[in-house]
C-alpha cells in the first residue's frame, strides 16, 4: 500500500498542488475513512464507496477544492457533508489551530467519524438537520460543500463572513464564491461529479 500512496502523492505533485496540501494527503490515513473491503484501493485516485451510498471522493479533486479554498491556520472552518471525516482530518493538517465543523446527514457516518476524531477536540462533527450547515454557529471564515447542488446554497452564502470563501460542486463544476462587502465573486472550475446535496431530509 505505501507504494500506491508514494504514486499517488506524486501524482498529486505533478499536478503542481501546494506542499501543505501534499503533506496531508502524506500524514492523513486514507484507508482510515473507508469499509475493509475497499482498503486496498486506498491510494488509487478515485472516488470510493464508503456505504450509504456516499462515496469518499477522489484525491485530485479533494485537492482542487482545498487548493481553491486556501485554508490557514486559526480559522473557523466548516465542511457541509462530510462524509466519513476525511475531508475534515485534511483540513486540521493544513489550517493547524482552527476550529473545524462538520455536518453529515447519515448518522452512522456521523458516529464513525466521531470516533475517528475523537482525539481531535478541535474538530466537531454534526448530525445535519433541515437547515443547511451550522446557522446558529456563523459566520466561517471557510465553508467547503462536499456535495453537488444546483446553485450557490444562499443559506450557506449567509454563514460565510466577510472576505470568506466557499467551494461549491455546482452541476459538473466547482465554484468558488468569496464575499466581499457582502457583494459575491464567483470562478468556476468545469469537470467534475459527485453525489447531490441533499438540502430537506433530517437524520
Amino acid at each position: 500500500m505505501e507504494i500506491q500512496k508514494q504514486k499517488l502523492l506524486q501524482r498529486l505533485k505533478n499536478f503542481g498542488f501546494d506542499k501543505k496540501i501534499i503533506k496531508a494527503f502524506e500524514k492523513v490515513r486514507r484507508e482510515d475513512f473507508i469499509p475493509p473491503e475497499n482498503k486496498r484501493f486506498a491510494y488509487d485516485d478515485t472516488a470510493l464507496p464508503i456505504g450509504y451510498g456516499q462515496t469518499i471522493s477522489q484525491p485530485y479533486t479533494i485537492a482542487f477544492m482545498l487548493s481553491r479554498l486556501q485554508a490557514g491556520p486559526g480559522m473557523k472552518i466548516m465542511e457541509v457533508g462530510s462524509g466519513s471525516g476525511y475531508v475534515l482530518a485534511l483540513l486540521n493538517e493544513i489550517s493547524p489551530k482552527s476550529q473545524i465543523y462538520g455536518t453529515e446527514r447519515i448518522d452512522d457516518l456521523v458516529k464513525k467519524s466521531r470516533q475517528i476524531m475523537k482525539n481531535h477536540k478541535n474538530i466537531k462533527i454534526f448530525s445535519a438537520s433541515k437547515n443547511l450547515g451550522l446557522p446558529d454557529k456563523k459566520y466561517f471564515d471557510r465553508i467547503l460543500i462536499s456535495a453537488g447542488s444546483d446553485t450557490l446554497p444562499p443559506e450557506l452564502l449567509n454563514q460565510l463572513s466577510d472576505d470568506g470563501i466557499m467551494i461549491c460542486p455546482v452541476g459538473n463544476s466547482i465554484v468558488r464564491a468569496k464575499k466581499i462587502k457582502r457583494v459575491i465573486e464567483t470562478e468556476e472550475y468545469p469537470g467534475f461529479i459527485f453525489v447531490p446535496l441533499i438540502k430537506d431530509d433530517p437524520i
